[in-house]
């Protein structure tokens, strides 16, 4: 997992996604709609969206080396916003793996549709509405759970649901990737419960990632790892 953490790699698919994200980031265009997580109406320009709420390149990179490390059949994103951190996860599996990417904002899951459609994701799928409403449907139809990449609702109670419905159909050694862990301090208690779970037994924490791994492990281990 040490190299998989230090050992970045260039993809010309990369350059692609990166590309998209300058696009956006000049993007004066305003979306309106309700944001589930923050329960209020926004009004922002896609650029604002693109430079402070669109995962940055470094752990977007780090995102897609995990994914092609892992290899997975099925996986999930909570929280697809523009969708660039979705192409980074999308271009990292197989194509005939699957990605559903859940995203509550009407307008821009419409935003990142477009974006995906433009890099031919055409292994995911966008799933649009309140995670609350949509996450508990997609697990039940789905048989097993490889990867999870929770960047939605960022408050503790929503992220330990959207966590224990997710481990109903994990895979024995499924990976669950946390975004924002030490956003807030609601984000640090959620953490330390996550890490404590008895189906947890190996997390490193990164300070803006989490990452945890499932499965049989005599012992549990929780590390620090500076990235």
């Amino acid at each position: 997992m040490k190299n998989v953490i230090y050992n970045d790699i260039n993809e010309a698919v990369f350059c692609e996604i990166e590309l998209l994200r300058k696009e956006l980031k000049k993007n004066k265009n305003i979306v309106k709609g309700y944001d589930f997580g923050k329960n209020k109406i926004i009004e922002k320009p896609i650029s604002q969206i693109a430079l402070n709420a669109a995962k940055n390149k470094k752990y977007c990179r780090l995102l897609y080396r995990i994914v092609k490390w892992k290899n997975p059949k099925t996986s999930i994103e909570i929280g697809t916003s523009l969708g660039l951190s979705t192409l980074y996860i999308s271009k990292a599996i197989e194509p005939k793996s699957k990605l559903f990417t859940l995203e509550g904002n009407k307008s821009i899951a419409e935003i990142a549709f477009s974006n995906l459609k433009k890099l031919n994701a055409t292994n995911t799928e966008i799933i649009q509405g309140n995670f609350d409403d949509t996450i508990k449907p997609l697990i039940d139809k789905i048989t097993e759970i490889d990867l999870v990449f929770f960047d939605g609702n960022h408050h503790y109670q929503p992220t330990i649901n959207y966590f224990e419905i997710c481990l109903q159909k994990a895979s024995p050694n499924a990976i669950f990737v946390f975004d924002d862990i030490n956003w807030s301090a609601d984000m640090q208690k959620a953490w330390r419960t996550i890490k404590s779970h008895h189906l947890v037994n190996l997390t490193l924490d990164l300070y803006f990632f989490g990452i945890v791994f499932l499965g049989d492990r005599i012992t549990k281990e929780n590390f620090v790892v500076r990235f």
